[in-house]
């Protein structure tokens, strides 16, 4: 009795704890504009991410609370409603869908924390970070499950297929990740696979059924689904730059990561691909030693000034292949908000060259 009532309170005190830590609701920099569109229904999404509390153990849901309460881009859940936006009026499933693929996103963030030792994330720290790794799977794995609980309660059953499929494929792209890392011989096909599968495949869900839900005819459902692919495998590959380029005060979470663990990221594989035969074995040789600050420095070298640009020119191509996908739509406030994101992708991009 003494026990449960003091896990009750430790579970309280943990609510209030990552309550008071929530990050603004409007992403700053370029994103802001682009989210205008759908603002009142992005508020909507994030009060009912916060009462899905509600719906766990007393026991855990404090450390539900942290993990779902540090705030985030809502990327995902932008790219639901603009989608539906952009081809009907937007109604509550909408909103559900947002919801979802949040919480599928948010679940994998707890698993990456957990495979990369992160300590940061959204300016406070990771889950694992405070309460250590096995806690911590356990709570990924609760927040799958909540998620797909609550996609079988659409009526269309193609979209709690659909989302299955995704968290699936998200899952399956993590592990052939992993299962690749410190692997020189990983080429660029299969780096652009296996981030299609772990980030490009939700974009693509949240684009595809938020279109579903407005009844949009089969192409340009396909069409919508294509962009949401290209601009999250962009997205992935403004990351990937970040994690060497980026600045950890700034970003709000542990920098560094990949090359830490030995994942072989588009900047890296470019600089492999190019250097002299002097520069790739050096190049290689700090990889596999883990020397993250020498790596970081001699991607931003003279002999690898090329790296980084190599890759931010490859991600500025997919935004290019997603906005084609948009040529034909009737211009609205979402589908201008659609080009809006790609320009604000740009910018953070750019933000990023030397």
């Amino acid at each position: 009795m003494v026990a449960a009532s003091l896990a009750s309170l430790y579970s309280a005190l943990v609510k209030i704890s990552a309550n008071g830590a929530v990050a603004p609701k409007v992403p700053a920099g370029p994103l802001t504009r682009v989210f205008q569109a759908v603002r009142a229904q992005l508020d909507e999404v994030d009060r009912r991410i916060s009462s899905q509390v509600d719906a766990f153990d007393p026991a855990i849901e404090g450390y539900v609370a942290y993990a779902i309460g540090g705030g985030g881009k809502r990327l995902r859940p932008l790219l639901a409603l603009l989608s539906g936006g952009a081809t009907g009026s937007l109604g509550a499933e909408h909103v559900d869908l947002a919801v979802i693929v949040e919480l599928i996103h948010l679940a994998t963030l707890v698993h990456d924390d957990i495979m990369d030792d992160a300590e940061r994330r959204r300016s406070q720290p990771t889950v694992n970070a405070r309460w250590g790794n096995s806690l911590s799977v356990l709570l990924g794995d609760v927040l799958f499950a909540h998620a797909l609980n609550l996609a079988t309660h659409f009526d269309d059953t193609r979209i709690s297929r659909t989302i299955a499929r995704t968290a699936t494929e998200v899952c399956s792209g993590e592990m052939i990740q992993t299962q690749r890392r410190f692997d020189l011989q990983l080429s660029r096909e299969e780096y652009f696979r296996i981030i299609t599968m772990k980030t490009g495949s939700l974009f693509a869900c949240a684009a595809e059924l938020g279109a579903v839900i407005s009844g949009a005819p089969e192409e340009v459902v396909r069409r919508l689904k294509n962009y949401g692919a290209h601009i999250g495998t962009a997205y992935q590959i403004y990351d990937d730059c970040l994690d060497i380029a980026g600045d950890e005060a700034e970003t709000g979470k542990t920098l560094g990561t990949d090359l830490r663990k030995g994942k072989l990221t588009l900047p890296v594989l470019s600089l492999l691909a190019s250097a002299s035969a002097f520069n790739r074995e050096r190049a290689a040789a700090l990889v596999l030693e883990g020397k993250l600050e020498e790596v970081s420095a001699f991607l931003q070298s003279a002999p690898a000034e090329s790296a980084l640009d190599a890759a931010l020119e490859t991600a500025l191509q997919f935004i290019g292949r997603a906005e084609s996908e948009l040529t034909s739509f009737a211009p609205n406030d979402c589908v201008d908000a659609l080009f809006g994101l790609g320009e604000a992708l740009r910018e953070l991009l750019e933000s990023l060259r030397a």
